[in-house]
This record gives C-alpha cells, sequence and structure tokens, in this order.
C-alpha cells in the first residue's frame, strides 16, 4: 500500500491553519466542532456539501433512558446482547450513562423532538430493545431535524469554518507519526494542505462500497482509509450491519430508501408471499428480533418464495397514525405509488451500517497521536458485533463530545512538518474505473453480505485484491480515482477480516461455518 495518494509538491499548495480540523459535517463531525472551546479554531470539511451525510437519511431516533421505569443498565444489557458479547463493557457503559445529558444538550439548543400532549417527549420501541426508549423528530426525520440544527448553531460559531466539497485525499504526518494535517481538494484538484495539529476523522461509514445500501452518496470509507494510509490501527472490519426493510427500488442516485425499525416497534409484522408471519417461527421476539436475525431470516424467505423482496405490514394502523407519526415513510411510499395505510410494502434486506473502523478508545483518540475518529468512521467497540437499533446517533453524540472534551484539555501546539515519501508517477491510462466500481460493489454484495464463506470470500478477495494492486501502482487524475481505490482498500479489508473470523457472531455469519470451524 502506498503511503500518499496526492502527487504535489506540499510547498506549492495552498496552505490553511487551524487548530482543530474535522472531516465530516454529520452528527459526529457538528457535534465534536460545537462542543470545542470556541477559543480553538477549528475547520470543517465535508465530502458533498452539508445535505449529503448519513446522518441526514437517519429516521428511527436516538436511544437515551431519558423516562422513569427505564434505567442505564437495561441500556445496557440490551446493547450487549445485540453486540453479541463483543461490545467493549467500558465504552457501552459510557455510551449509556452519559447519552442523556447530550440529549438535555440538544433540546438547549433547540431540537425539535417530538412531545406527547402534556410536553414530555414521545418515546418509542424498536428491535431488540427490552423498553420504550427511542426519542424522536418529525416522526420519522430524526436525522434531519437534528442536523439541520447543528448545521445552524455551527453556523453561530465565528471559530467554525465550514468548507464544502472538500474530498480528504490523505491524513499527513512527522517524522514522529503524529497528524500534522491532512490533504483535500476542495472540488477539483491540485489538493490544499490544512494543517493543524488535532484531526478528528468524522467521515461516516463504507455503504456505498456494496451495491445495494441506504448510505448517502459520500460514504465509500475515504476517512477510514486515509487513517489507515498514515498508519492508524483498524478494528472489526468484518461486522457490517444490514437493515432488514429496504424498499426494493434505488432513487436515481443508487440510495435505498430505509423502511424505519419503528414501523415494526409499532406494530408492523414482515410477511412472505403466502400471507404468513414468518418471524414469530424465527425468534422470541419475532419482528423484533436483532436486525441480523431479521436480515437472514428474510433472505431465507426471498430464496424459499424465489422473490426479489418479502413484504411488510402495517395496515392495522389507521391512516391519520401513519401520515403524523411516520410522514418520511408515508410520503415517499405514496410518491412510489404504495399506499401503507392499505398496501404492503415491498422489502428486501440492504447494507446499513459498519460497526468496524478506526481504532479508538472512549475519548475517541485514535492510535495516531493527534488523530481522532467518531461516529460511524470510529470503532470504540461499543456495538460489538451487531448495532442495536438508534444506538449509532447516540454514539455520534456521546463520544463526538469526549473527542472535544480530549482535545480542549490538551497541550495546545504548532502542527508538526510532514514527512512525505515519493509519490507514485506512473499513469495507467487504461484503467475503467466505473467498471471497477461496478465489479467492487458486486462482489461485496454476493460475497461478502448478510451470508458469507471460505469460497466466496476468497474469491472477491482475489477479484478485489487485483483491482487494488493495478491502482495502487499508478497516479491518480480525478477525484473518483481516488475514491475507487479507497473502495477497493475498504473491500479487501473487509473481506480478509471476515474470512479470518471463522465462526458466526453478531452481524457477521458464516454459513460454512461446520466445515471451516
Amino acid at each position: 500500500m502506498r503511503r500518499y495518494t496526492f502527487n504535489e509538491d506540499l510547498n506549492g499548495m495552498e496552505r490553511c491553519d487551524a487548530d482543530v480540523i474535522i472531516i465530516g459535517s454529520g452528527v459526529a463531525g457538528l457535534y465534536t466542532a460545537l462542543n470545542l472551546d470556541e477559543r480553538l479554531s477549528c475547520i470543517v470539511l465535508n465530502k458533498s456539501g452539508p445535505e449529503e451525510s448519513n446522518s441526514m437519511y437517519a429516521q428511527g431516533g436516538i436511544a437515551a433512558v431519558v423516562e422513569r421505569g427505564d434505567d442505564p443498565e437495561a441500556h445496557l444489557q440490551d446493547t450487549l446482547a445485540a453486540g453479541a458479547g463483543l461490545c467493549e463493557l467500558e465504552a457501552a457503559r459510557v455510551l449509556v450513562s452519559e447519552g442523556p445529558a447530550d440529549i438535555t444538550s440538544l433540546i438547549k439548543l433547540g431540537v425539535p423532538f417530538d412531545l406527547e400532549s402534556n410536553g414530555r417527549l414521545h418515546i418509542a420501541r424498536e428491535g431488540a430493545h427490552s423498553q420504550n426508549r427511542i426519542i424522536h423528530c418529525g416522526g420519522d426525520a430524526t436525522g434531519f431535524h437534528l442536523t439541520k440544527t447543528l448545521l445552524r448553531a455551527a453556523s453561530e460559531r465565528s471559530n467554525i469554518r465550514m468548507i464544502d466539497n472538500a474530498f480528504l485525499v490523505d491524513v499527513l504526518t512527522d517524522e514522529n507519526g503524529a497528524a500534522t494535517g491532512v490533504a483535500a481538494a476542495c472540488g477539483k484538484l491540485p489538493c490544499r494542505y490544512f494543517a493543524a495539529p488535532r484531526i478528528v476523522i468524522a467521515s461516516g461509514g463504507i455503504g456505498r462500497v456494496y451495491r445495494n445500501s441506504t448510505n448517502a452518496s459520500c460514504a465509500t470509507g475515504d476517512g477510514i482509509t486515509a487513517a489507515m494510509r498514515a498508519g492508524a490501527e483498524l478494528k472489526d472490519m468484518e461486522f457490517v450491519q444490514f437493515h432488514p426493510t429496504a424498499l426494493i427500488h434505488p432513487d436515481n442516485r443508487g440510495r435505498f430508501f430505509l423502511i424505519s425499525e419503528a414501523l415494526r416497534g409499532e406494530g408492523a409484522v414482515l410477511r412472505n408471499r403466502r400471507w404468513e408471519r414468518f418471524m414469530i417461527k424465527v425468534h422470541p421476539m419475532g419482528d423484533l428480533a436483532p436486525r441480523d436475525i431479521v436480515s437472514r431470516a428474510i433472505i431465507n424467505e426471498m430464496r424459499k418464495s424465489d422473490l426479489p423482496h418479502v413484504y411488510l405490514d402495517i395496515t392495522s394502523k389507521p391512516r391519520d397514525f401513519l401520515k403524523s407519526r411516520f410522514p418520511t415513510i408515508y410520503y415517499e411510499c405514496m410518491r412510489r405509488d404504495i399506499d401503507i395505510a392499505i398496501d404492503w410494502i415491498p422489502v428486501l434486506p440492504v447494507q446499513h451500517y459498519f460497526m468496524g473502523g478506526i481504532k479508538a478508545d472512549i475519548d475517541s483518540r485514535a492510535s495516531i497521536p493527534g488523530l481522532y475518529a467518531c461516529g460511524e468512521a470510529a470503532c470504540t467497540g461499543v456495538h460489538g458485533a451487531n448495532r442495536l437499533a438508534s444506538n449509532s446517533l447516540l454514539e455520534c453524540l456521546v463520544f463526538g463530545r469526549r473527542c472535544a472534551q480530549h482535545i480542549n484539555g490538551s497541550v495546545g501546539s504548532k502542527p508538526g512538518t510532514p514527512k512525505l515519501e515519493k509519490a507514485v508517477s506512473k499513469r495507467d491510462d487504461d484503467m475503467d474505473i466505473e467498471s471497477f466500481r461496478t465489479e467492487i460493489r458486486e462482489l461485496m454484495t454476493k460475497k461478502g453480505g448478510i451470508i458469507r464463506n471460505a469460497a466466496g470470500l476468497t474469491e472477491a478477495i482475489e477479484k478485489t485484491g487485483q483491482i487494488y494492486d493495478r491502482m495502487d501502482a499508478t497516479a491518480f487524475s480525478d477525484i473518483r480515482e481516488f475514491e475507487t481505490y479507497n473502495m477497493a482498500s475498504i473491500a479487501q479489508r473487509v473481506l480478509k477480516a471476515a474470512l479470518e473470523r471463522k465462526e458466526s457472531i453478531g452481524a457477521h455469519y458464516r454459513d460454512d461455518e461446520k466445515q471451516e470451524g
């Protein structure tokens, strides 16, 4: 693997200095920025503009203990159970115990959480939760309202500067291996040098490395791979979560529309082509079983019926309830000629979340001095082998704040001088980047998806490796080539980790477990 992918002379690059550089303007990045000491200058770089992030598309809500009768210990036990015994206990305990205070902070910032008629927060339930503890905005538009509120608050801070359409190319380090800044392409090449002694990767997940995903178009693992090239340790790369219920057809940007788990929390049930409720035979929690179990059950039903989907039925609820509780889903389905008050919704499992990422401690510190990671790009171990529903936004808040607090308490310094290595200068003009991208996504979906085995993983490793090796030896001339190289890098790490873990656990399922074990 090459150390750096950019080819420009650092001395000739436009330079911008700050105390902190944050990569990503989703909830994790924005909440980190808002919790920084206002005496610290902060630049937030986003890849596709502030309207395009996984946070924007989050529907279900935020899991937090805000009601009497619930307690953090119960939330902890649900988190550990969903994580299949692989959660980092300290991180999970921090998540559930500190989260409620962050909800209070959001209310003070003006986040418009849905309320009951008596003024108390409306609390809902989702899969694998033992109690109602999901708070939400706009029924099923929590991520949108939360991100919009944080963006507005950030725009009012004089120490925060937002730069749109800035593609992270490389994390720069000095001769001691400490972070010194980043190289980023702002709309086009050449790169600019953003110098800072503190770098926060909050760039989101890897969903668009798969063919079918609910993720925003920008989620190609760029932050994770840039940190990896800089020497950061990664963790739990085999654990990729698939959401059981997405609409069967993607939009014009290739994103699959999510049908929130909150529908099943409100009584929706899954049915096969024979109208049967098949989940009640699969798991004691029925339709509210953990996501990996529901996803595999759906795949099995699709295979039995030779159909590309199953159905989600919420016709037991009146139209007025559906329109008020799930307005985003109601109107998106209606736009596609599906009236969820009378029609069953055709759904299938698609990639949704990444439990792995840059290894980080409970203060969001990565293994490189001065480098931090939070949100989906990070792996604190809080999710273990499978994320509990609606713990993702909570993770962004808790560890984004802790990241900022650690930076606030660290000794101020100037960034060191980056240590550079000779760049690759040879150009392969015969590369077909679009074919590479299609092949990576097909292989990841078919061989590295919901159900895996040694033969499929080995084949995918070999084929994505051929793409990776070819790209690793050539100079890049546009941002799409940088991005495709990142996709190949992520695919290799996920597939190899999946091959190494022979036992099925959580979201990682091997149908050849007995043969391999």
